[in-house]
């Protein structure tokens, strides 16, 4: 009995297939695989600042009802060094405030036992960002621009100052 071989087109449709199968699977694969980065960044809705190579703020966020109204400002400030340091931040259209982080430590705002940094007004609407300087005696300043968010989110919730 004879055996039946495909034909050089079927075999050729085959072989493609395979090629295509074998050059999809590394996509496949990496997709799959966690963003592995050396560059610090902050997981979460606010944003990240270096001052200097003593200080760094994560996570500034800040939260208010509306443009106008009062608001809090949370995230944490870590001093590397073995000094205590302060740190003044300067929103724009609201009071300077100044945050004193000890020698190896971590300050967080609206965090732990630390209270969020209160503001007495935010110049700009929930989903805009605000105009804040940080500086330090050691590291210098940065202007950034800080988001601010409302209520909506149930984790800022019981966050949202009221004018009083």
């Amino acid at each position: 009995m004879a055996s039946v071989r495909p034909s050089t087109p079927a075999r050729s449709w085959s072989r493609l297939l395979g090629v295509g199968i074998v050059a999809l699977l590394p996509l496949t694969v990496a997709a799959c695989s966690p963003i592995v980065t050396t560059k610090p960044y902050s997981p979460s809705d606010g944003i990240r600042v270096e001052l200097g190579s003593s200080l760094s703020a994560a996570n500034l966020l800040i939260i208010s009802a509306a443009e106008g109204e009062p608001g809090v400002l949370i995230g944490g400030l870590t001093n590397s060094t073995d000094k205590a340091t302060t740190v003044t931040l300067s929103p724009q259209g609201a009071s300077e405030a100044t945050v004193r982080v000890p020698a190896g430590a971590t300050v967080l705002l609206g965090g732990g036992d630390d209270p969020p940094l209160e503001l007495d007004t935010v110049d700009v609407a929930p989903g805009q960002v605000l105009p804040v300087t940080l500086s330090t005696p050691d590291g210098g300043s940065e202007a950034v621009s800080i988001p601010v968010l409302d209520g909506t989110l149930p984790q800022y919730a019981d966050l949202v100052p009221t004018a009083g």
